[in-house]
């Protein structure tokens, strides 16, 4: 009987801290039904203690996720004090597979200057905490934060402790992504043969991708006993980001024979999935990125388009229809009905409400008159800027922008705000998009600044739709000089940024779609809190 590792997803937690990558309730639930199509068996739905959002946002996923037959095992993240463990616990607890996680620094860099304790309070803390969680809920996960860079020794102490006092599952995190494959690959083993009791847990990986080496460190880990891989769709998260899922299930998919293991991942909802959280994030996928990037399957030079034609295998180690990718996209037209387009829509694996079928129905039929061929692609741009956005405190009505060579670049924009009545301003930027932006602000009036601006073309050729991703923060106007903070568990406070997403064949009504989700994102939160 093949192995099979366990595939732990942490993209709404340890992927949501991702600078801008900030997730709303509905969201994170979007996310979470497409992580079961797609079969993780555990989901790290949030850290609970760092919000009141946080915490609505965990416990709506258990739920609402975690009580089909189908349900994965569902996790909340707590720092090893009871507070933490107590939040996280009544997060999790309506879950089916409820499991509380809780870590403890254990290298002497974290010991000695951000906790501040000896090995001996660590020691101390880890078994009281673990036996606490352990006394609330019988599957309980413990991380010795910065494990890559522990003493092995001590490490080996803290594990055992860890053990006797309840862990059913041992994450070793690579926090900095520092180690090689061959060092992370020695301390699972090393781990395995000394600690009391390892064979009888999951030991699982975590590493992060500062040395690109995240994807690599944990087929190391795989390869020497662990059988939990702890990851992120596309890869998101702190700095460089973490394991990529897309990555890992793969490499084990593709390589049987190397690894001798197997997953739970019903692999052809990759391409979906990372297409779903790209756009609720705003971080999009760069072009020549492994398993999902828009280069993975495209074949430019000729001797490779050559070899291709004359079998597929001569270039691709892989199929695209294995992760989702179908190779006929043209399947829906001008013509097409709204019984066709609702079909098509439920093989994208959407699940619509009526009114927003209509929208996008709407949207689809416009789009036709613009295109001549429009895409799978093309559709899922239209449900993930219709249908997708956050709560709409104030809605674009129309933008017109008047520029050129030797013209000022002057935008006119009407906006309907939360009080239902409708206002409209104009202004000069440096382009058009800048004059959109700042006649918006002269109506919203919510300081802020943009940080990062991004177009894409969802498919090829002049008449495509393009989406535009920004990320605003906010400024010091309102907030008693300083900038909005966002909890990390690490780390602590961290900026707060905001994303935004729009998606049109008119690039600058993009723009000013993309603004307004970020700004809206920004103001829904400033409400919840």
């Amino acid at each position: 009987m093949t192995d099979v590792v366990r595939i732990f997803d942490t993209t709404l937690r340890d992927g949501e801290q991702s600078p801008g990558a900030t997730l709303n309730i509905d969201e994170k639930l979007e996310i979470a039904r497409q992580l079961v199509r797609l079969g993780v068996d555990v989901m790290e739905a949030g850290f609970p203690i760092a919000s009141p959002g946080d915490y609505e946002a965990v416990r709506r996923i258990a739920v609402e996720i975690g009580q089909g037959d189908n349900a994965p095992i569902i996790a909340g993240l707590a720092r090893a004090n009871k507070a933490d463990i107590d939040r996280a616990w009544d997060a999790v607890r309506p879950a089916r597979k409820p499991r509380i996680h809780t870590f403890l620094a254990t290298s002497d860099i974290h010991l000695q200057h951000k906790l501040r304790i000896s090995r001996e309070e660590c020691l101390r803390r880890v078994g009281e905490m673990v036996a606490y969680a352990r006394s609330l809920c019988e599957d309980v996960e413990f991380s010795p934060e910065d494990g890559g860079r522990s003493d092995p020794e001590f490490l080996y102490q803290v594990l055992e402790v860890a053990i006797k006092a309840g862990a059913t599952t041992l994450n070793i995190p690579d926090t900095v992504g520092y180690t090689t494959p061959q060092e992370f690959g020695a301390l699972i083993a090393g781990i395995r043969e000394h600690v009391p009791g390892a064979k009888d847990v999951i030991i699982s990986a975590h590493c992060h991708n500062d040395l690109g080496l995240a994807t690599a460190n944990t087929l190391a880990a795989i390869q020497n006993g662990a059988r939990q891989a702890e990851v992120t769709i596309n890869g998101i998260g702190e700095r460089a980001g973490n394991t990529s899922l897309e990555e890992v299930v793969m490499a084990l998919h593709t390589r049987p024979a190397v690894y001798g293991v197997q997953t739970n991942i019903d692999t052809t909802q990759i391409a979906r999935v990372s297409r779903l959280v790209s756009a609720y994030t705003g971080i999009p996928v760069q072009p020549n990125k492994a398993i999902v990037g828009s280069n993975a399957f495209a074949h430019e030079a000729g001797i490779h388009q050559d070899g291709m034609l004359k079998n597929p295998l001569t270039y691709e180690i892989m199929r695209p229809e294995t992760i989702g990718i179908n190779e006929s996209r043209l399947v829906l037209g001008k013509h097409s009905g709204r019984h066709a387009f609702q079909t098509k829509v439920a093989e994208l694996g959407y699940e619509l409400s009526s009114e927003d079928l209509n929208r996008v129905f709407d949207r689809f039929k416009d789009l036709c008159d613009k295109k001549k061929i429009v895409s799978d692609l093309d559709i899922e741009a239209i449900i993930n800027d219709e249908v997708y956005q956050p709560v709409e405190l104030w809605r674009l009505q129309h933008v017109q922008v008047s520029s050129g060579s030797g013209l000022r670049p002057t935008a006119t924009v009407r906006l309907r705000g939360p009080d239902g009545v409708t206002r409209e301003d104009a202004a000069i930027g440096a382009g058009p998009v800048d004059s959109v932006y700042r006649a918006i602000n002269r109506i919203v009036q919510v300081s802020n600044v943009l940080t990062e601006f991004s177009i894409q073309a969802v498919t090829e050729g002049i008449d495509a739709v393009g989406e535009v991703t920004i990320r605003i923060e906010p400024t010091a106007a309102g907030t008693n000089g300083h900038r909005e903070e966002a909890l990390n568990p690490q780390t602590g406070p961290r900026a707060r940024t905001y994303s935004g997403h729009g998606a049109d064949t008119d690039i600058i009504v993009a723009s000013a779609k993309a603004y307004m989700s970020a700004l809206n994102k920004m103001l829904t939160v400033r409400q919840g809190e």
